[in-house]
């Protein structure tokens, strides 16, 4: 069973209980303008270009077989119509100005990979969580990794958009210990907007996983003036309430650390604020739900 993920993370601490290793899955079914990792949303590997690393030694332009490396004037640039994502020039690049991101992978291998920190899940309460991108584009793979994982004893949490089918999230439900659940905006139509789909799937997700007896944790991305509003945060605080299984409320405030990502891939998604909200405003958001009645983390 293989499947394509982009990283793995250990000593994880904020993607669930404890000490953590986080796989992150490429692939993703949303579109959202404050993505903090764009290189997820693809499920093709990509290459990632640091122009600031290049020592100009021009290997990279010679193995390449489309022509995209190319040297002009003493400038190296990237033309990325050109590229197939072979990696031929990333094994000549020593300077580490050119990396593939994006690998085929086994599950045998990656939990070889999280079975390294097993002491630390023992001693914290960890264990591993699926992330992405959107672990259910991989359902096969998703499934058989977290059965693997269980096997081995490991708590498992998923962090899913929830924009699948629920068939999907009912294959891998019976493996997972917690459901990191994003609920990015209220207004169906403002959802659509900022995300490219509706939240009506999502909702029908949340409540079925719910209804099953799964025990959720609402992760909420704040973005300063897109959805830091008051009939949003009235929104979550009221769906909150209708879940029975819920393990909290976990507030996301937005930062930028997403905009370097995006000059590495060529790509160009729209800036959603001009900077990260200030501690006192988060601790305001806080403050607001908490006095609605709802639990935050």
């Amino acid at each position: 069973m293989t499947g394509r993920i982009f990283e793995i993370q250990r000593f994880s601490i904020h993607d669930g209980p404890g000490i953590r290793t986080t796989v992150f899955l490429k692939g993703c079914p949303l579109r959202c303008s404050w993505c903090h990792n764009p290189e997820s949303i693809s499920p093709d590997p990509q290459l990632s270009f640091l122009p600031e690393k290049c020592i100009g030694c021009g290997y990279c332009y010679r193995v390449c077989p489309n022509g995209a490396q190319q040297m002009a004037g003493g400038r190296r640039f990237l033309d990325r119509t050109r590229c197939i994502a072979c990696g031929r020039c990333t094994s000549e690049c020593y300077a580490g100005a050119l990396e593939l991101v994006g690998k085929e992978t086994t599950v045998d291998k990656v939990l070889t990979e999280v079975l390294r920190d097993a002491p630390f899940y023992e001693t914290s309460a960890g264990g591993m969580t699926l992330s992405g991108g959107e672990p259910t584009l991989q359902i096969e793979f998703s499934t058989a990794l977290l059965a693997g994982a269980k096997a081995q004893g490991l708590h498992c949490a998923v962090e899913t958009c929830l924009f699948c089918s629920y068939e999907a999230l009912e294959r891998i439900r019976p493996h997972v210990d917690l459901f990191l659940c994003d609920w990015k905006e209220t207004d169906p139509q403002k959802h659509r907007q900022y995300t490219g789909a509706g939240n009506e799937q999502i909702r029908t997700n949340l409540l079925g996983l719910d209804q099953a007896g799964s025990l959720i944790r609402l992760r909420c991305p704040i973005i300063p003036g897109l959805n830091d509003r008051d009939d949003h945060f009235a929104g979550i605080a009221s769906l909150a309430k209708e879940l029975t299984h819920l393990d909290g409320v976990e507030f996301m405030p937005y930062h930028r650390l997403g905009e370097s990502k995006l000059e590495r891939f060529g790509m160009v998604v729209p800036r959603t604020a001009s900077a990260a909200p200030a501690e006192e405003t988060i601790c305001a958001w806080k403050d607001d739900l908490k006095a609605r009645g709802i639990s935050v983390l």
